[in-house]
């Protein structure tokens, strides 16, 4: 499935080239997770978590329903803390420390249904204090590269699904942070559109790297976009297995999902996800 190239973000044009960090310190945007745990009173939800996802990397995980992928997103945003263990965002362990660092996205887009689009998007650099011309002049400018130009004063309900999901992410995106965690992004949108957005994305993050968590239950979209995939067990969340996505992955996404190489993984999380569901 080809995509009209006008679409395509260019989100890092003038984004500056930082020098890496000095060896003894985290990148402001590396995750490890080491003996993560945790419980809603006696409901526990994730048990012995150790995950690291790089500097600039997609970290995928998938699961049965209720094995605490979306807790596990949250606790790494520093919304919640955890049981036991600990969590480090570039070094920062603290949950104001994590929550400054991340941007969450929820499984639906939440815009405000009295607000235009452009507004909708604006409204984090609102949220950090900006005025109102002056982010949505930053918002405005990113709309072409969105694929959302000449929509910026339409309502939600005036745009497709596949467009509301794009106002979301470049609200998540215009944050500036360099962790973004994304909750099933994708989940309420019908199968072209969501392939379509699944192409989207990867060439959005291609152009703009950051460190993403992203939550799906769909193998294939994991596979896709994330550089590694952790299958949990049924609850309480333990990984029961990590995979390499299979690189170089095409750009064009119909080319990359039937890539041999690529099935064979398909394949191989398929079954450790039928395991997990079994509690195996």
């Amino acid at each position: 499935m080809r995509q009209d190239t006008r679409m395509k973000p260019e989100l890092g044009g003038n984004r500056a080239v930082e020098s890496p960090p000095p060896r003894h310190q985290a990148p402001a945007d590396a995750i490890v997770l080491r003996g993560l745990s945790h419980a809603y009173g006696e409901l526990q939800t994730l048990d012995a978590i150790d995950l690291e996802a790089p500097a600039h990397s997609v970290l995928g995980l998938v699961g049965p329903s209720g094995c605490g992928k979306s807790t596990l997103l949250e606790l790494v945003c520093g919304l919640r803390e955890p049981t036991a263990g600990t969590i480090a965002v570039g070094g920062a362990a603290a949950a104001a420390e994590r929550l400054e660092r991340c941007a969450f996205m929820p499984q639906r887009d939440l815009l405000l249904p009295w607000y235009s689009a452009i507004d909708n998007a604006a409204l984090a650099l609102r949220n950090q204090g900006m005025g109102r011309r002056e982010a949505r002049g930053a918002a405005a400018g990113l709309f072409e590269r969105f694929g959302l130009q000449g929509f910026e004063s339409a309502r939600p309900d005036e745009l497709s699904g596949g467009m509301r999901q794009r106002v979301a992410f470049l609200r998540t995106l215009i944050a500036g942070k360099p962790v973004l965690a994304l909750d099933e992004p994708f989940a309420s949108l019908d199968a072209i559109t969501r392939a379509e957005m699944q192409e989207w994305l990867a060439a959005a993050l291609r152009a703009d790297p950051r460190t993403v968590v992203l939550v799906t239950h769909d193998v294939e979209e994991a596979l896709y976009l994330s550089d590694r995939v952790a299958v949990l067990s049924a609850r309480p969340g333990r990984i029961v297995a990590e995979l390499a996505s299979p690189a170089p992955r095409a750009e064009d996404r119909d080319a990359a999902v039937t890539d041999p190489a690529f099935v064979a993984s398909r394949e191989e999380a398929l079954r450790a996800l039928r395991q997990a569901m079994r509690g195996s």
